[in-house]
């Protein structure tokens, strides 16, 4: 379970938030759950952000060359079988945050600037979409994204369906 932060004694438990599905995620003492109002009948989709932070990839020879070639096998492998994993669809891998184009409007004029707004421990490398019956399945899975060990981290977030 993903530990919340701690209230200071006094203060009212944070509301829950429901989905459509009557999911919802709140905090009791002082960890995050998510549950249901009836018993769990469907999994849930939850998205998973990579954020690739100082973790060694292809794209950046010198700092992929810093991991053995054994290790660099263990990465492919591991993304190979988080891919294969029962109720994951796999995401698609983004080019460098320099390459992006960011797009705002204002007062009605389209505005484009390159590149985003936000270091580039924050980027976004990639993502998953996984169907799972607890959030503890989920953070789980995210465990395994070599990302997450490597210097990066994994964003785990239910889908909001629309």
């Amino acid at each position: 379970m993903i530990q919340a932060p701690r209230r200071e004694s006094g203060q009212a438990p944070h509301p829950p938030a429901a989905d459509r599905t009557g999911r919802s995620i709140r905090v009791a003492r002082g960890r995050t759950a998510i549950s249901s109002s009836a018993e769990r009948a469907a999994p849930f989709r939850l998205g998973l952000l990579i954020h690739q932070g100082d973790s060694p990839t292809p794209r950046s020879p010198e700092a992929w060359a810093t991991l053995s070639e054994d290790e660099q096998k263990a990465v492919y492998a591991d993304y190979q079988a988080i891919n294969q994993t029962p109720g994951v669809t796999p995401g698609l891998g983004l080019d460098a945050p320099e390459t992006a184009t960011t797009v705002r409007v204002q007062d009605g004029k389209t505005l484009t600037t390159d590149g985003p707004f936000v270091e580039i421990k924050e980027a976004i490398g990639g993502y998953l979409v996984y169907e799972a019956d607890d959030l503890d399945a989920a953070i789980e899975l995210a465990s395994r994204i070599p990302a997450a060990r490597l210097g990066g981290g994994v964003e785990v977030r239910p889908i909001v369906e629309w």
